[in-house]
């Protein structure tokens, strides 16, 4: 993995339902089955993922400088930009909202696991697969211009995530 290019051209996206018990995980399960996401959903662009942690210092008293370093909540974040409209991503993210008038007064916003195979036109063999685990969507930008591609913007939020070389 060290020694090889990815470029964001080289993304697609896989949309699988995360914890099909957890009412979430049920709810995106059912759009992945109306929808037949099992397949790859579309191409990538200008994808990112952040990871961060909130790393606390911890001072013993009468000491000038930190003992130790204390981990903190780590969050992961990310957005993408993609050149295929989808619907039912849309819908995904809106869960029971996106039905008028939603079906209950408090509904759960699906969460999901998001796979993203890179590849190399080096070598064309190998690849490697980031996979984020309880994704929920944050936001929805649509971008309709004058005379170019109309794109969507998605930013989310996961639990977890994983890098696996094949």
């Amino acid at each position: 993995m060290a020694g090889q290019v990815y470029r964001a051209g080289d993304a697609s996206l896989v949309v699988s339902a995360a914890d099909s018990a957890a009412p979430e995980g049920a709810a995106a399960a059912g759009i992945v089955e109306q929808y037949d996401l099992s397949n790859v959903v579309g191409s990538m662009r200008d994808m990112v993922f952040r990871v961060t942690s909130d790393v606390r210092p911890f001072y013993e008293i009468g000491r000038r400088y930190p003992t130790h370093l204390r981990p903190g909540v780590v969050g992961i974040t990310g957005g993408a930009e993609r050149a295929v409209v989808n619907g039912a991503l849309l819908r995904l993210m809106l869960g029971d909202g996106a039905v008028s008038p939603p079906g209950s007064a408090n509904f759960v916003q699906p969460s999901f696991n998001v796979v993203a195979s890179l590849s190399s036109s080096a070598s064309p063999d190998s690849f490697v697969k980031v996979t984020l685990f309880g994704v929920t969507f944050d936001s929805w930008h649509y971008h309709v211009p004058l005379d170019d591609f109309v794109l969507e913007r998605v930013t989310f939020q996961a639990l977890r995530i994983a890098f696996e070389e094949a």
